[in-house]
């Protein structure tokens, strides 16, 4: 076993806060114990590049159960809980290469290492992994039977390379799972998201002009809690639909060179390069406050804040306050990366609950259809879906109807109507 962490005598708080998890994930629990007593995975290969947190420990636990051979790094150099590295490690055996705070530089090395294993299956999140065996590794894709993606970015990302007709394996979208986006990108991007800004800053939101940049489910979550804790929020959109959704909610909607004059906290949650870019910093006002919950720290201009910049210093962990040429001051929180688990430790375990379910049952079935599966990006089949959805009810103890026959025939019949 091979792996690269911090330290591996943290190992014992690691596995405590791995343990505290697991309580709060029932549904991956059960799919765990499935897995232990039936070896879906019995010697199959799984490389995930992944953020290494609590949730994602059970998610490699709930693999290594079902007979995986497993190797994990980080899908995001500020991401990884030193902790759980070394729990994995010590105490699960689990091949794993992820040190928080590693360079970029060092982060491509951890996710080449980690491809070394000549995995068969590949769990992504960002597709940086599945992108590096098409650019650099292309030896490797005919051993690979395929991968799952589960962030939204990695999903625009593949499905780019379905479009060009060179992606050589097929892929299950996590990410497009209902029990994956309408709970984990909007209800866990907006609590872990405050979150993480809150331990950063200690920042009154009440009172404060909050912009979200991006009103997807993401940016629909960070606006909904900014909100309930007594900001005034502002949305800026480029779709217009989904800018008059905005609206509807009660929410300010303008451009972003209106926002980057009146703002006091800007969070970018689009996916998209540049969202705040040279032209919005200088508009800023004094003590803005800059951070970002899209999965790569490319949708602030950082490199412009830096050219705009006469003075830098680090005034908090996960502050760096940049005085501008004007005297002006900005603050960027975790350099621009995902705030939420760069500053705070990513989202509740009770939501990746279904998010990892999704994974760890996607992987059962990847490996069950392999021969009938083209080189597709595909959403995770609604069986599975409402299978998760079913399990987390019943977890909750809550229970809900079901349709008669009679209901179920007029639902898909013509004949009757007034």
């Amino acid at each position: 076993m091979q792996y690269d962490i911090k330290d591996i005598k943290l190992s014992e708080k690691g596995n405590l806060r791995i343990e505290w998890a697991e309580n709060f994930m029932p549904v991956l629990s059960q799919i765990k114990d499935r897995f232990f007593k039936e070896k879906p995975l019995k010697g199959i290969k799984v490389g995930a590049c992944l953020h290494v947190t609590t949730e994602t420990a059970n998610l490699m636990r709930t693999l290594k159960a079902g007979g995986a051979d497993v190797m994990l790094c980080a899908s995001n150099p500020l991401t990884t809980q030193d902790d759980v590295s070394a729990c994995l490690v010590k105490d699960y055996k689990i091949s794993v290469f992820a040190i928080k705070g590693e360079s970029d530089k060092i982060y491509y090395s951890h996710i080449s290492k980690m491809l070394d294993s000549n995995p068969q299956v590949i769990l992504d999140d960002g597709a940086d992994t599945i992108s590096q065996l098409h650019l650099n590794r292309k030896q490797q894709l005919s051993s690979i039977f395929g991968g799952i993606e589960e962030t939204t970015t990695g999903v625009i990302r593949l499905r780019s390379m379905e479009k060009e007709g060179i992606l050589s394996f097929p892929i299950i979208a996590a990410n497009d799972a209902e029990t994956k986006y309408l709970f984990d990108n909007r209800y866990g991007t907006g609590q872990s998201s405050i979150d993480g800004i809150l331990r950063a800053t200690n920042r009154l939101i009440a009172g404060s002009i909050f912009v979200v940049c991006g009103y997807g489910w993401c940016g629909r979550g960070v606006a909904m809690r900014a909100k309930g804790m007594g900001a005034q929020v502002i949305i800026t959109e480029v779709d217009p639909i989904v800018a008059l959704e905005a609206a509807m909610e009660g929410f300010q909607v303008m451009p972003i060179s209106e926002a980057a004059e009146v703002g006091d906290i800007f969070i970018t949650a689009t996916g998209d390069i540049r969202v705040i870019g040279e032209k919005h910093i200088k508009l800023m006002k004094d003590k803005t406050i800059l951070c970002n919950t899209g999965h790569f720290n490319v949708e602030i201009d950082v490199k412009a804040l830096e050219k705009l910049s006469k003075s830098k210093r680090k005034i908090r962990d996960f502050v760096d306050e940049y005085t501008l040429y004007n005297g002006r001051r900005i603050y960027l929180l975790a350099e621009g990366r995902l705030i939420n688990s760069s500053a705070a430790e990513g989202h509740p375990a009770s939501i990746m609950d279904m998010s990892f379910s999704n994974q760890a049952l996607s992987v059962e079935y990847l490996i069950k259809n392999k021969e009938k599966l083209e080189n597709k990006v595909y959403k995770v089949p609604m069986k599975i879906d409402n299978y998760i959805a079913e399990l987390k009810l019943k977890s909750m103890n809550i229970k809900i109807d079901k349709l008669t026959k009679e209901q179920q025939k007029y639902l898909t019949s013509w004949e009757t109507g007034t």
